[in-house]
């Protein structure tokens, strides 16, 4: 059969051939959707039966191909809703994408690629989800990358109603109507049932009118009729005047009689004895004990395909050298080292270079670079849930991504929304500016000081604390060139460029970043300080006090707290003792990084004292605030003293 004339929705009807395809697939893959979810006993087989036919129509439809999953001018299918896995699954394998086999019979058993929630490792599923209310976002971001790249494909986003209570989906909306993303479309299956019951009882909603008020026009359908989701689909494609939301009426469990509008069945398999009596409703085979004897005796052979990756090419540029009669912010140099790479690359001459903002431009420094490239620059308003995935997603496409915005929004608030970007082997930019105690007299609710024990629950997201405006302008550079997610932090304030002792810049000229590195920026032998950051300064003022009392110490910066340097952390060891100094949470920064090291590589004998933060600051300015919380330069350096004189 010849689909092309309808690939990608363009032909305003399907032709009574096409439709039965389709349904014959939906009928057969119910029999998938319950042989999984039984074998398995687990699972979400009611919202998935509910789905299908919106999943058939758009894998089989969308331009998206088995033969060519990963072709950069596919349509994009991102399903929100992720557990309603074996529907996808069922779906995809039926359709060619992987073998229907493997996925029913090793539908959520360990070393399986077919989990309980969508993966993105599987081709044609673009985003991994599961935490709800996410999936419009990331198909903002996707959308973005059709602009970004000038191709035209199409993005559809696949959501449960239920999830449609999640707020982040109202910020997706807006930004969605504000850049004029018509080449995405949402469809919502309108089962009308959640976990706990009837939506209309668990939490009231009106997803239609809200839909509508934010500038999306709806469409509403029975979302088992192939011929009006069809329909539905060509109008919203082949209309580029708004974003279309197709809101389908559906029935949980549909296809089967016992399961039509149950809510249990939204999350509970059927035992043995139902199934056989479910399979026979549908006139299907029972092949559970066939399945049953693969899932037992044997292991997944399926091995998805390795997803490319487009190649990142960007000119980072000469580096800027800020001399030691230059008092800046890190923020500034950070700014600085973004329009640079912007103007050298002309916006992104090969890879696009995209900014995205929630209303701090003026504060994360990125309005030099929205003057120069406005059409890479999403100023997102105060939607920071939102922000993070759409960035997110428009990373993994090729897009050299930069999200800044303060610690306490761009991690704190974020942080569900970086677990999953990591969980997608995205690579983003993630650039955090006001943190730890330095924010000052915007007070506690505002001063981030437990980054660094989030961010290292995430295995791919790595840290970096650049001390001075030399050290970050380096390090901008050096994320701007490297695959993955990473984080560049810095406080507020303007800080003093370090010097070497003989006072000239210790990161500027020819030095080189290298993440996992420990600068040695004092000698000393009767101890050892390691900060980063806004600290290293007062450090370095420490040593100055110690060393006008006759004691020298060590003193090392290490911009990626995360990443230790075992060597340094070898020779500090040697001087009998280590103190750690920094403005984050005492329990989860530098300091405990540095006992994991100690302990693991049997470093020592070596007394560990740990400076940090012991409770929420106050507001007033910095330096008051750091002695106040026992952490002025002159603590630091009584600190050492006593540690010295006890030993």
């Amino acid at each position: 059969m010849n689909l092309t004339l309808y690939r990608g929705f363009r032909s305003p009807s399907l032709d009574a051939s096409v439709r039965k395809l389709i349904e014959d697939y939906c009928r057969v893959a119910r029999g998938d959707i319950l042989h999984m979810t039984t074998l398995a006993g687990s699972g979400h087989p009611g919202g998935s039966m509910s789905s299908i036919e919106m999943f058939m129509t758009l894998f089989l439809l969308a331009r998206v191909t088995p033969d060519d999953p990963f072709n950069e001018e596919r349509d994009r299918i991102v399903v929100s809703h992720g557990h309603t896995s074996p529907g996808v699954y069922a779906a995809l394998g039926r359709l060619g994408f992987f073998p229907i086999d493997q996925a029913i019979a090793f539908f959520r058993k360990a070393g399986s690629p077919f989990e309980g929630h969508i993966e993105r490792n599987l081709p044609g599923v673009e985003w991994s989800t599961g935490n709800l209310g996410q999936g419009l976002s990331a198909g903002c971001g996707f959308a973005l990358a059709a602009r970004c790249f000038e191709r035209d494909f199409n993005v559809y986003v696949v959501m449960g109603d239920g999830e449609q209570q999640k707020g982040q989906i109202s910020e997706a909306r807006r930004f969605a109507v504000k850049y004029g993303l018509t080449n995405i479309t949402a469809l919502v299956d309108y089962n009308r049932l959640q976990i706990s019951g009837n939506i209309s009882e668990v939490m009231p909603q009106n997803i239609a009118e809200n839909f509508r008020s934010d500038g999306w026009k709806v469409l509403e359908v029975n979302g088992h009729s192939v011929d009006e989701i069809y329909g539905a689909l060509h109008q919203a494609t082949t209309d580029d005047s708004a974003p279309y939301v197709v809101i389908a009426h559906t029935t949980m469990g549909k296809g089967v009689s016992f399961m039509e509008n149950e809510y249990e069945y939204h999350g509970k398999a059927l035992p043995e004895d139902l199934f056989v009596k479910a399979l026979e409703e549908l006139g299907l085979e029972n092949k559970l004990d066939h399945y049953r004897q693969m899932r037992e005796k044997g292991v997944c052979t399926y091995v998805p395909p390795k997803r490319p990756e487009r190649e990142i090419k960007i000119d980072t540029g000469e580096p800027r050298t800020y001399e030691p009669d230059v008092k800046t912010d890190n923020r500034s140099a950070f700014g600085n080292a973004l329009s640079d790479m912007a103007e050298i690359n002309a916006c992104g001459r090969e890879t696009p270079i995209a900014v995205f903002d929630c209303d701090l431009a003026g504060s994360v420094k990125t309005e030099k670079f929205s003057r120069l490239c406005p059409h890479r620059f999403f100023e997102s308003g105060i939607q920071e849930h939102h922000t993070a995935v759409a960035a997110g997603a428009l990373s993994t496409t090729g897009v050299l991504t930069f999200f800044a915005d303060f610690g306490v929004f761009g991690i704190c608030e974020t942080y569900n929304q970086h677990r999953l970007n990591d969980i997608n082997e995205a690579n983003l930019k993630l650039i955090c500016t006001h943190l730890g105690i330095d924010v000052g007299e915007d007070g506690k609710t505002h001063q981030c000081i437990d980054y660094l024990g989030l961010l290292r629950n995430l295995f791919g997201f790595r840290v970096i604390i650049p001390a001075d405006p030399n050290q970050t302008d380096r390090a901008v550079r050096f994320v701007a060139g490297r695959r993955g997610n990473f984080m560049v932090g810095m406080g507020r304030s303007k800080v003093p460029v370090i010097t070497d002792e003989e006072g000239k810049p210790l990161f500027g000229g020819d030095y080189t970043f290298t993440p996992g590195k420990a600068d040695l920026v004092r000698d000393g032998d009767r101890g050892a300080i390691f900060s980063y950051g806004g600290m290293l300064h007062r450090a370095v003022k420490a040593w100055e006090i110690l060393r006008d009392r006759g004691i020298r110490v060590k003193v090392y910066n290490l911009a990626t707290p995360l990443e230790v340097d075992v060597d340094a952390v070898r020779e500090a060891a040697g001087t009998g003792l280590i103190v750690t100094y920094e403005d984050h949470n005492v329990r989860t920064g530098l300091g405990n990084c540095l006992a994991d090291v100690i302990a693991t590589e049997g470093i020592g004998p070596v007394r560990l004292i740990k400076m940090g933060v012991t409770e929420y600051g106050g507001s007033g300015k910095p330096d008051e605030l750091f002695q106040d919380l026992g952490l002025a330069p002159e603590e630091l350096a009584r600190t050492v003293e006593e540690a010295l004189k006890g030993s």
